[in-house]
Formats: structure tokens, C-alpha cells, sequence
């Protein structure tokens, strides 16, 4: 049996084993939106946790986060630094509250809680969901060009056919058994993303001849590979760090994320819950940061003649038998369907409930509105230029900036208009994007700080002029 034929089989038998999970999952459904969109608010902090670990961590840390470390060296810890604290923090400020007044105020979707206006008016509710679909949509056709990646690598496969089977997979469990079907499928992809990537740091690290070797000989490289501040930051150390702890914050902003946090049985389970999702968190991003240092030694080729964002699969072909090949392509795609399915399963809510309040609690319509989301994003991903990084990253600053301020007013209970929250959400959005587009400024401050603080001075401007608001919760 040739080596290809190997990985295939196992890397098959994964898909399989994630596809039966989260059609078996269907089993325990409820025909009803809030089943369909949040598990009717059953989920145990154990799968809770591993779903939210396995949803942020998408294949963006095996293809793109690698991608960037190969390029950048050991600074590019500081990214991941940031991003976990400004997390961590997110759970416990936003979290429990997100998940106490979201069932006060009955609502099934990130829009409908944002929303939360006693006078009808769905402004916020009809922009944020258009905001979700757009930039949500894009991240995870991200996530779908990912695996197309993963398989171009390792199999020669063409991109689109990579980026057409994983959105199948996706489709054909969230269509059956709703958040139910992600949430499961998520926790035992967790458990495979940990093992392939810990097993791969492991091997890796050896090949190298362990941590002092691995260190020297990336000296020899490039001296800037083992340098701890990243070079030419126009506003210095402590700004760049800032921007990325606000970027983890941006979780707040991220509809797919913080719908798990909706789904939770109970906020008394959240601190537990937060503690699974942070270890689990902790080990592997600093497994990922180990990973793409190895490969730059192993594959130094890729910085002239390739693709850094394949350093994973294609380190995984140089060092490893085709067994564990495949497990490190089901692990990596593990990555892209976790996150995939959840983003899909949260444009489609914006369709169905938040576009369409009309048909808010039609359980075949919400169906049918995953089988629509996932026609556009795969429609995205084929017709993108396969820039996963910068794809993915703006699309999550675009969410951070544009809907996480409002997100924290409304989980802290803080009356916002109507006028005053698509203002908050517009100026968020814009201020991102001209700071990376126009101003060029991401890499020294990331744009999230700026278009959150943004947000934020919006509301703040409003208090000192608007007494009587609109709505207030």
C-alpha cells in the first residue's frame, strides 16, 4: 500500500468518525430554533469548554499562525501572549453576564441580544447580522481555504477540491443537528488538534536535536529569529503588546465564540468551563509557537521557494510515517471544521432570525438558511486569492471592533438607542479598517485597540448628549 493511500484511509476514517458524531448528535435534538441555536441551553461546561478551544482555535494556528512565526521567529510569541490574556480576561468580565442576561432577555442569537429593544425597533439587530454575515462569512471561508491548503500539500489536490469536501463535511452535520452537532464534533476535534500538534512539537524538537540546537541554529539562520521585541514598531513595545491583549478581547466581538457561552447549562459552570478553555489554550498555542521554529530550521526552503503556511503539513511529510501523516491532516482539519461549522451556524442565525425576524422560531427556515450561508462562503473561498492570514485577521478585527463594545454594554446591562449602537458598531468597523488599509499601521499597534476604542468613545460622547435613550434594558 503506497503512502498516500495510507494517509487517506486514515485521514478518512477521522472525517468519518467527526461526521458520525455530529449526525448522532441529532438524535438528541428538539425540532426548534432555540434546540437548533443553542442546544436549548443544555451543554455541560466540559463540552462547553472544549467546543470554545476547538472553535478559537481554528486552522489559522496550523497554517497561518505557523505561516507567520516561520517568517517572523520567536516575537511572534507575543501575539499569542496578548491575544490569551485579553481571553482570559473576556471570561471573566463579558462571559457570565453574556450568559445570565441573554436568557433574562430570551435571546437566541448574538444580534437579538444585541439588539434587545422593547420597542421593535431591529436596526442594531438587521446591521450586526449583515456585519456577522460579511465578515464572519469571510473568516470562515479562511477556514475552508485552510484545509484546501492541507490538502494541496499533502495530496497535490487542487485547492477548490480541498476547500469543496471540508464544506461539505461541515454542511452535512450542522444541517441535522444545529449547535448540538458543532459543539460535540468540536470536543472530540479538540482532542485530536491537541494530540497531532503536541506529538508533532515533540518529534519535531528531536529532529532538531532538542531546544538548545533548535535555538543555535536558528541564530545561524537569521539572528532576528531569536530576537524577543519585534523590529521597526513605530509606537513601541508596550502599545504593540496592548493591541494584541485588545485583540484577545475582540472574542467579545465574535458571534461563534460567545454563542457557546449562550449555550452553557449554567453561569455558576463558567468559571470551571473558563479554566478548560485557558489550559487547554495555554498548551497549545505555546506547542504551535514550537512547531513553525522547528520547521524554519527543517524546511528552510519554504522563505524562497513555497508557501510558509504549509511549513505544518509539509514538515509532518518530511519527519513522520504516513499513520501519523494522517493524523496530523485530520488534526489540522480538525482545526478548520471546528471553527467553520460554528461560523456557519452563526451567519446562518443572523439570516434566519435576526434579517428575518418574520421567521424567527421556523425551524426549517433556520436549515435552510445553513444550507444558503454555506453556498455564499463557499462561494468566497473559491473565488479568493488564498491569503488566509489576512483574510482571517481582518475579518476577526472587523467583529472585535464593530460589534464587541456593544456586546459588553449589553452584558453589563447599560442602556443604549438604537442610533447611538449601529453608530458604535459603523465607527468601530471603519476606524479598523482605515488604520490597517489606509494609515498601514497594523503592525506596529493591531487595529482592534483603536477600532474598539472607537466604539466605545462613541457611547461615550452619546452620554453627554443623549438623556432619554431609546431602548435601555
Amino acid at each position: 500500500m503506497s503512502d498516500q493511500t495510507t494517509i487517506a484511509i486514515c485521514f478518512i476514517i477521522f472525517l468519518l468518525l467527526f461526521a458520525g458524531v455530529g449526525i448522532y448528535s441529532a438524535t438528541q435534538k428538539q425540532d426548534n430554533t432555540r434546540d437548533y441555536l443553542l442546544a436549548g441551553r443544555h451543554v455541560n461546561p466540559w463540552l462547553t469548554g472544549l467546543s470554545a478551544f476547538a472553535t478559537a482555535h481554528s486552522g489559522g494556528m496550523f497554517i497561518s499562525m505557523i505561516g507567520f512565526t516561520y517568517q517572523a521567529g520567536i516575537s511572534s510569541m507575543w501575539l499569542l501572549i496578548g491575544w490569551f490574556l485579553g481571553d482570559y480576561l473576556a471570561w471573566f468580565i463579558v462571559h457570565k453576564q453574556l450568559r445570565e442576561v441573554s436568557e433574562e432577555n430570551d435571546s437566541e442569537t448574538i444580534g437579538s441580544f444585541l439588539n434587545n429593544n422593547p420597542k421593535g425597533n431591529q436596526s442594531i439587530a438587521v446591521i450586526s447580522a449583515v456585519i456577522t454575515i460579511l465578515f464572519l462569512g469571510a473568516y470562515a471561508a479562511a477556514q475552508l481555504i485552510a484545509g484546501g491548503k492541507a490538502l494541496h500539500a499533502v495530496f497535490g489536490w487542487d485547492y477548490s477540491l480541498g476547500i469543496i469536501v471540508g464544506a461539505i463535511i461541515v454542511v452535512l452535520y450542522c444541517f441535522s443537528g444545529g449547535i448540538r452537532a458543532s459543539i460535540w464534533t468540536d470536543a472530540v476535534q479538540s482532542v485530536v488538534m491537541m494530540f497531532s500538534m503536541l506529538g508533532l512539537l515533540v518529534i519535531s524538537i528531536a529532529a532538531c536535536g532538542g531546544m538548545g540546537e533548535l535555538w543555535s541554529k536558528l541564530e545561524q539562520i537569521d539572528p532576528s529569529l531569536i530576537s524577543l521585541v519585534p523590529p521597526n514598531l513605530q509606537f513601541g513595545f508596550g502599545l504593540f503588546l496592548l493591541s494584541w491583549l485588545c485583540a484577545g478581547f475582540g472574542v467579545v466581538g465574535q458571534p461563534h465564540i460567545m454563542v457557546r457561552a449562550m449555550a452553557l447549562d449554567s453561569s455558576k459552570n463558567m468559571a470551571l468551563t473558563r479554566n478548560i478553555y485557558a489550559v487547554l489554550y495555554f498548551i497549545f498555542s505555546t506547542a504551535t509557537i514550537g512547531v513553525a521554529l522547528a520547521a524554519r530550521i527543517l524546511i528552510p526552503d519554504l522563505m524562497t521557494n513555497g508557501d510558509p503556511e504549509l511549513a505544518l503539513p509539509q514538515m509532518a511529510i518530511k519527519l513522520l510515517p504516513a499513520v501519523w501523516v494522517g493524523v496530523i491532516l485530520a488534526g489540522l482539519f480538525s482545526a478548520v471544521v471546528s471553527t467553520a461549522d460554528s461560523q456557519i451556524l452563526s451567519c446562518s442565525a443572523a439570516l434566519s432570525q435576526d434579517i428575518f425576524p418574520q421567521t424567527a422560531h421556523s425551524y426549517k427556515f433556520a436549515k435552510l438558511a445553513t444550507l444558503v450561508v454555506t453556498f455564499i462562503i463557499l462561494t468566497i473561498a473559491l473565488g479568493s486569492n488564498k491569503n488566509m492570514f489576512a483574510l482571517g485577521v481582518f475579518a476577526w478585527s472587523a467583529l472585535a471592533a464593530g460589534l464587541g463594545p456593544l456586546l459588553v454594554l449589553r452584558a453589563w446591562k447599560r442602556p443604549v438607542s438604537s442610533g447611538v449602537g449601529v453608530a458604535m458598531m459603523i465607527t468601530g468597523i471603519t476606524v479598523a479598517a482605515v488604520w490597517n488599509g489606509v494609515l498601514g499601521l497594523s503592525n506596529s499597534i493591531y487595529e482592534v485597540l483603536p477600532g474598539m476604542v472607537a466604539g466605545f468613545l462613541v457611547y461615550g460622547g452619546s452620554l453627554l448628549f443623549i438623556q432619554k435613550p431609546e431602548s435601555s434594558v
